[in-house]
């Protein structure tokens, strides 16, 4: 589901919604580029926040920054390639090459902060996947399980 905030972005403030097929074309053309993944935003008010915060943000950027709305639809497979865990959360990007991720709702500093640290850096893969503490995948070897027999010691 989407809220008139997350509708303003493209509406308003000039986000282009982006999907796993036009994804590519959009970062090749810019150097730099924000992606925001709200996720379910009826139901994390921290997406409408950042909807609100990250324009604000890009003032501060001058124009340095593009964004891109990711579209409903493409979110969850974007998600894998991106690797990160949590909504909403905003990639970093310089032309197809990864940056960095931040998720949910930051203090101001600390957005201005690990923005200017994300896009000091070189392009890299994202980072491993991980399961959030208590999650496991079906496979996946849990503390003091025996991996090979799915038993616990």
């Amino acid at each position: 589901m989407t809220t008139p905030l997350i509708e303003a972005l493209t509406a308003r403030h000039g986000f282009t919604l982006v999907d796993t097929e036009s994804l590519d074309g959009f970062l090749e053309a810019r150097e730099h580029s924000v992606l925001f993944f709200p996720g379910d935003a009826e139901r994390l008010v921290e997406s409408n926040d950042v909807a609100v915060i990250l324009p604000e943000i890009l003032k501060v950027y001058g124009g340095k920054l593009t964004p891109a709305l990711v579209a409903k639809p493409s979110e969850r497979l974007l998600q894998r390639r991106f690797r990160f865990n949590a909504f909403p959360s905003i990639v970093f990007m310089r032309r197809t090459g990864y940056l960095g991720v931040l998720s949910r709702v930051l203090d101001w500093s600390e957005y201005l902060d690990e923005i200017a640290a994300i896009l000091a850096r070189d392009v890299s893969e994202p980072p491993p996947f991980e399961f959030p503490d208590g999650c496991y995948s079906n496979g996946m070897a849990r503390e003091g399980e025996n991996s090979a027999r799915g038993e616990f010691q």
